[in-house]
């Protein structure tokens, strides 16, 4: 499948963004090591996507309407589904995000599924928090987990 990427700047740094044509298949923060593999363009998933991640920094958008296509295992696939279900401005614990994956003793396979989350911000893995409210782990740096919730939070109190 071919791929092909861009880069995006957001308020917390560069961005790579990934794409097949069809769907957006990759976003991290960078440095990242499989933007060396792919070719530098532009596609109109790509612009899409940035578009909607301008709204979402902008407080203007709550919602990622790009078509999403993550690679992963089936158990990743699923408790990436799940982590789309959780709302703007919310959060989860481990053990509730497990336990819409349908195994309630499954928080840390749910962590560790969330960890590589091909599609940061497109899937909220920022949105699961430990059982106590405590920030945990974050692939993109705990700084970037509590930007991102307290933009939810200021803009999710508009909404």
């Amino acid at each position: 499948m071919f791929e092909s990427f861009i880069y995006y700047l957001s308020p917390m740094g560069q961005m790579a963004l990934a794409s097949d044509g069809t769907f957006l298949t990759r976003a991290a923060f960078c440095p990242v090591s499989w933007t060396q593999e792919l070719p530098y363009r532009e596609n109109i998933v790509l612009k899409q996507a940035c578009r909607q991640l301008k709204a979402y920094f902008a407080g203007e958008s709550c919602r990622f309407e790009v078509p999403l296509r993550p690679s992963g295992t089936p158990f990743q696939l699923v408790v990436w589904e799940c982590l789309r279900q959780i709302p703007y401005g919310a959060t989860w614990s481990y053990k509730d995000l497990a336990r819409a994956a349908g195994n309630e003793k499954a928080a840390r396979a749910v962590g560790k599924a969330s960890h590589f989350n091909p599609l940061v911000i497109f899937i909220p893995c920022h949105r699961v928090i430990g059982a106590n409210g405590a920030l945990t782990g974050y692939a993109g740096g705990m700084e970037k987990k509590a930007f991102l919730l307290q933009l939810e939070k200021r803009f999710g109190a508009e909404k």
